[in-house]
């Protein structure tokens, strides 16, 4: 394992100890869009989201941007606090009022797929 992997790997073990982020996971429905769109596609609308609605200095409604249904990615960014640049710089040390790096923005991406396709494997055993 890797640094970066296992940066994820513990930052995903932090996170789900809290009892609020915990608390998400993907639905059917999205397990269903997944199915039918593909994990490619869900990859490539995570790289969305982040570029327009986490990325900018000072997003757009920031700490309201992020809606809790809907998207895989959505619920994803709730659960990993990265939702809005406050639960960034909380959780993440990210610090609000700059532009995200590509290296921070690669980070919080790898950890949403990696939440996600967790999900997406525990809901296909059960």
């Amino acid at each position: 394992m890797n640094n970066r992997d296992k940066l994820i790997t513990d930052k995903l073990k932090e996170l789900s100890t809290s009892k609020f982020r915990s608390s998400f996971h993907l639905r059917k429905y999205m397990i269903e869009y997944i199915n039918e769109k593909g994990m490619d596609t869900v990859k490539k609308h995570t790289v969305d989201f982040i570029e327009q609605k986490l990325s900018p200095a000072y997003p757009n409604n920031d700490g309201k941007q992020t809606p809790m249904k809907g998207h895989p990615t959505f619920i994803a960014q709730h659960a990993c606090a990265c939702c809005c640049r406050g639960c960034l710089e909380k959780w993440h040390h990210i610090p609000k009022g700059k532009e995200l790096s590509r290296n921070e923005k690669n980070y919080i991406y790898l950890l949403l797929i990696k939440w996600i396709e967790n999900e997406y494997k525990k809901s296909t055993i059960n």
